[in-house]
């Protein structure tokens, strides 16, 4: 897996359980217990490169923090969602001659397509 990939992951850990409390700087012990709750498996070595990238999360997320967020109602949609599907009204289909005139074989109408199973003896 790609370090951003496992960071995003690693990221995402660490505010779902409620880590923030490790303070602002991980320790290599704090990584791999954030690892482990993601099931990641580190290379060696990774330790101090993730402490420094999750460190620097936990750190805008405590910038964050200090925004009055009061007067900002809970939302889980930054912009109004649409509705935008169109009705669904019945509507003349296509002819089984035009339908099976694409495809590769044909047999009374229907599809011809490989068996997936061997018929058991």
């Amino acid at each position: 897996m790609r370090r951003s990939s496992r960071s995003t992951i690693l990221g995402i850990v660490v505010s779902h359980h409620g880590l923030e409390g490790y303070g602002l700087t991980l320790s290599r012990e704090q990584v791999r217990h954030v690892a482990m709750l993601a099931r990641l498996g580190l290379e060696a070595g990774e330790e101090e490169f993730y402490a420094d990238q999750l460190s620097g999360i936990l750190g805008h997320i405590d910038r964050l923090r200090e925004l009055d967020t009061e007067a900002v109602a809970p939302t889980a949609q930054a912009v109004p969602l649409e509705h935008r599907m169109r009705e669904d009204e019945p509507r003349p289909c296509l002819d089984r001659e035009r339908v099976m005139a694409n495809a590769p074989e044909a047999r009374d109408g229907f599809f011809v397509v490989k068996a997936i199973q061997e018929a058991e003896p």
